[in-house]
């Protein structure tokens, strides 16, 4: 019976540790760690990574809990998202803690971590998956941290741009590349919305530099040069 309840408690929390267990139970850390032992070896819960467990492991509820402050962005953010049908085997997790995170694996989904600095930190909300709170990025700035990162080669990103154009928004894209301040990351994204027909791209124009930048970064710089943008676009036509 003290199991049977431990669990329906424990049900509604998307990770939990040894402490949380030890309440539930009113005794000490000691006996509930192994107590929650006994219950992984029996796989009624789940050890995430040391002194995190959960009861149902599904990865995508799971990865923004891990470390905090963080949130979900990339090709799950971008699934999600309905901004792309291929289905990510990897969930990317964004933080601004400084603690060294290695790659982990709930069942066959990967979950990696990448320290994004503070003033990058936004462009994510709260949504609820299976009534439990998960922090994903917003359309918008999903695409922008993957060009960011270069997790995503520029030519995917203008198809994905392209063909999502009335799925997001460009006033916004702009406003987040201006707030990021990036003057390669605002000539890219400046071409793209200008190319698929936004006209209020002023404001990244402002954070160009005469430099030459290559529209694809994974792509040889070799191509024809947008005079305006000051880059080699080396990329198939969209």
């Amino acid at each position: 019976m003290q199991t049977i309840h431990a669990i329906k408690i424990l049900e509604k929390y998307p990770t939990f540790n040894i402490s949380t267990l030890a309440d539930i139970l009113n005794k000490d850390n000691n006996y509930a760690k192994v107590y929650l032992n006994r219950m992984k070896n029996k796989g009624i819960v789940h050890k995430i990574q040391r002194n995190v467990y959960a009861v149902n492991a599904e990865p995508l509820i799971v990865a923004s809990r891990i470390i905090w402050p963080s949130y979900i962005s990339m090709w799950e953010a971008l699934h999600y998202h309905g901004l792309t049908e291929q289905i990510p085997h990897e969930i990317c997790v964004l933080t601004t803690c400084a603690k060294g995170l290695k790659m982990i694996t709930i069942g066959n989904t990967r979950i990696t971590f990448k320290r994004i600095m503070p003033k990058y930190f936004f462009g994510f909300s709260k949504v609820l998956m299976k009534n439990f709170e998960v922090f994903i990025a917003e359309p918008e700035k999903a695409i922008i941290d993957a060009a960011l990162f270069h997790e995503i080669s520029f030519s995917e990103i203008c198809f994905i741009v392209k063909e999502n154009k009335d799925k997001i928004s460009g006033d916004k894209m702009i406003d987040y590349v201006y707030r990021i301040r990036n003057s390669a990351l605002a000539k890219r994204f400046g071409w793209i919305l200008e190319k698929i027909g936004y006209k209020s791209t002023e404001k990244l124009r402002a954070l160009s530099y005469e430099t030459i930048t290559p529209l694809d970064y994974a792509m040889p710089h070799l191509g024809t040069r947008d005079q305006k943008w000051n880059i080699i676009v080396n990329i198939k036509d969209l």
